[in-house]
């Protein structure tokens, strides 16, 4: 499968329910035909949703906005921040089944958004992975950049570009601590490549918090996103890597993933997941400075603890992860973990499933040093483990 594209769906794992899922990057055949739009996204519920309909903004506990203050308010996020939302295009080397040479294609097509005055654009790292060539268009269309790769950080699907450019359009960046469930939000994203510049849907903040697991290569288990933004608001192959915006026009997440059906056969509808800008700003400011990010790292590959899994190893824990193997050389070899060990808690904090555990493992630095309740046959110890800086994947 061609990195950078539209990935197909895979089975994602969304606080233990199993939803499909896809990536927001636009596949470039769908600048074709808009028939062959499939779904995309990250997980929910098993149950649809109902919708109700969206009450006018609250400007005070006792006082409604009128529709014209909202429209109003919307129109201000689109003209304030639209112009920094940028269109990328990820273009990659073929050969001519004929004569062997070399040329460049657009593989896939995605959004980006402009944050500061040095020509930064922060976007996921699908739209730009296995990138050749990049070019960043501007919504005016009249602007068209070779973009530079800053640094991109496969492990909370994010990267930064550079442009070089005058008096280059930028989108302030939010708190996203001051975020509240139901607050409106926008979404702005090239939707399917349509011409004519960006697309702009509202919806609110659905949930906070929320854990999401990536789809991977070949259908595999991608790596996890937490603390991201669950949204309605519409958004559509082509939309990774864009903003989404709070009515103060500031950058409170980046567009990555929706979901597509709860279970198959049942649709999901208007559940989207935005990474988080407390999330994206630490990593952009690391992948400027260093253009790569620091995660920490232990070395074991682990599966959630469930009954049947329970009853083969004889055991009558009811909760944690069961360590799979254990990597040479890494920070779980050199504490003694096993495979068949059960961790149960870290730091005194319960370990509920395999996403907890990478949770409270992310939570750390390199070089902190965990206490982990392990489960040995009818043992439980405690084992202290200190944490490595996690290697950059295998390109």
């Amino acid at each position: 499968m061609m990195k950078g594209q539209a990935r197909s769906a895979a089975q994602a794992n969304v606080r233990g329910l199993r939803h499909t899922i896809v990536y927001l990057a636009l596949v470039l055949p769908l600048l074709l035909g808009l028939a062959a739009c499939s779904g995309l996204g990250t997980g929910a519920t098993a149950q649809q949703p109902t919708t109700a309909a969206p009450a006018p903004a609250p400007t005070s506990p006792s006082v409604a906005a009128s529709p014209n203050d909202f429209s109003a308010a919307i129109r201000d996020v689109a003209q304030q921040v639209r112009p920094a939302v940028v269109q990328i295009t990820n273009e990659q080397v073929r050969f001519d089944s004929f004569t062997n040479q070399p040329f460049t294609v657009p593989a896939g097509v995605g959004t980006g958004v402009i944050y500061d005055d040095q020509g930064h654009i922060l976007t996921n790292n699908h739209v730009i992975a296995g990138a050749q060539q990049l070019t960043v268009a501007l919504p005016d269309n009249e602007n068209v950049y070779a973009a530079t790769l800053v640094g991109a950080d496969p492990y909370t699907d994010l990267a930064v570009l550079k442009i070089d450019g005058q008096n280059l359009p930028m989108a302030r960046l939010g708190d996203a601590q001051k975020l509240q469930v139901g607050d409106w939000v926008v979404a702005i994203g090239n939707a399917l490549g349509l011409p004519g510049g960006p697309t702009v849907t509202t919806g609110v903040v659905s949930a906070l918090g929320r854990t999401v697991q990536e789809p991977g290569e070949n259908g595999g288990a991608g790596p996890y996103l937490f603390d991201t933004v669950q949204t309605d608001a519409a958004i559509n192959p082509g939309n990774s890597g864009g903003p989404l915006i709070n009515l103060q026009d500031q950058v409170i997440g980046i567009n990555t993933l929706v979901a597509t059906q709860a279970e198959p056969g049942v649709p999901a509808q208007g559940i989207g997941f935005a990474i988080s800008i407390a999330t994206a700003k630490e990593i952009a400011d690391q992948l400027v400075e260093t253009g790569r990010a620091s995660h920490p790292y232990i070395g074991v590959q682990q599966l959630p603890l469930n009954p049947l899994i329970a009853s083969r190893l004889g055991t009558k824990v009811k909760s944690g992860v069961v360590v799979v193997s254990v990597g040479e050389g890494t920070p779980a070899a050199a504490a003694g973990l096993q495979p068949r060990d059960i961790i149960t808690e870290i730091d005194g904090v319960a370990v509920a499933d395999d996403a907890a555990f990478a949770k409270i493992i992310n939570s750390h630095k390199p070089g902190d040093t965990i206490d982990l309740t392990v489960v040995r046959g009818e043992q439980t110890i405690h084992i202290k483990a200190t944490l490595a800086e996690r290697p950059a994947p295998a390109s």
